[in-house]
């Protein structure tokens, strides 16, 4: 692994040749059908499951841990004053009841601007203003009453831009326990869960607790900067409860481990973590900007599930913290030698 004079990190080192083929573009008709390849992180060993094995795999006292955040349909397509397209990215809420967004043709548009949006049957209109743009195309846009109430009337789920066709069931971009609406993207290492998986756990004596996290920009934005200690991580609102903050404590308490379901889960953890440490409460809500590279010393995941992820990614980082780049990298080379399905829509990894 290579590094400047100043001992920083090379994203090139963080790349890898993924065939567009490997790309899954739309999810498995079975979600615990999905592959599931397990990486042990101390030796680099590997072995090939199916997700549904998840229950054999963990042992009983570990808790799971999830995010149950709720897609929004944040994307909405509609026109200027001038009859040119627009499209809205909502990010987040922001203050005074606007929203955070990403524009397009943000270069076009203009401050105080009034966006013409559609209903899905074409019976009822609203509009968004744009109040300010801010820099990497991040507009603040003011929302009508009739969008600010009917948003599920006029937007569509936000796929990501490697799935090139929108889904006919948009159910299946989203966690069959989703519940906090907030996020522009879905917690995708959670897609991979049934009822029966989730029966099967708990009759196993694998706890359960959900922390959230509401996905937002960094989802959508890539790594442009060569070195990783550069690139700017933004804040993600994310809630612990003192219910699972209490579970977190028996579990280790008595020897468990905890299970990290995706790495929008285990920045909360690591959130959390690092608030204890500093002797503030367990449970919270707050935004964090916690960015885990290479170095980065663990506090609470001890195993994590997470989908295969791109190349010079803030994620691909993350998980080479947990398991090495070296071990990472191989079992990516492997996962695309045995042709599974990479991304969002894609098979899943335990590493333990």
């Amino acid at each position: 692994m290579t590094a400047d004079t100043h001992g920083k990190l090379a994203i090139a080192d963080f790349d890898y040749d993924l065939p567009p083929e490997r790309i899954a573009q739309e999810p498995l008709a079975d979600r615990a059908g999905s592959r599931l390849m397990v990486l042990d992180r101390e030796s680099g060993a590997i072995e090939h499951h199916v997700f549904r094995d998840l229950p054999d795999l963990l042992r009983p006292g570990d808790l799971l841990v999830v995010n149950d955040s709720k897609v929004i349909p944040a994307r909405l397509l509609g026109h200027r004053e001038t009859g040119g397209a627009v499209e809205l990215l909502l990010l987040r809420p922001d203050v005074g009841g606007a929203w955070l967004a990403l524009a397009k043709p943000v270069k076009r548009i203009k401050v105080g601007e009034t966006l013409h949006f559609a209903g899905h049957d074409g019976s009822i209109e609203a509009t968004a203003t744009l109040v300010e743009k801010r820099a990497e195309g991040q507009v603040l846009v003011k929302l009508d009453d009739v969008l600010q109430r009917h948003l599920d009337q006029f937007g569509h789920l936000p796929l990501p831009p490697y799935i090139t066709h929108q889904l006919d069931d948009e159910s299946r971009y989203q966690t069959i326990y989703a519940h906090e609406s907030g996020s522009a993207a879905a917690p995708t290492a959670g897609l991979h869960f049934t009822d029966d998986v989730l029966g099967a756990l708990g009759r196993r004596g694998i706890g359960f607790a959900t922390v959230t996290l509401h996905v937002g920009l960094d989802t959508f934005r890539p790594v442009s900067v060569e070195f990783a200690e550069d690139h700017e991580i933004h804040s993600e609102w994310c809630s612990v409860s003192e219910e699972t903050w209490n579970n977190i404590q028996e579990t280790r308490a008595r020897g468990g481990r905890v299970v990290a379901v995706g790495t929008t889960s285990a920045r909360t953890l690591e959130s959390l973590g690092q608030r204890v440490q500093s002797g503030q409460p367990g449970s919270f809500d707050a935004f964090t900007r916690i960015y885990i590279t290479p170095g980065y010393e663990w506090t609470m995941v001890d195993l994590l599930i997470t989908n295969f992820h791109l190349p010079k990614s803030t994620l691909l980082l993350m998980i080479s913290s947990l398991a090495g780049r070296e071990h990472v990298l191989a079992a990516y080379e492997e996962a695309i030698r045995e042709e599974y399905r990479f991304f969002s829509f894609g098979d899943a990894m335990l590493i333990k």
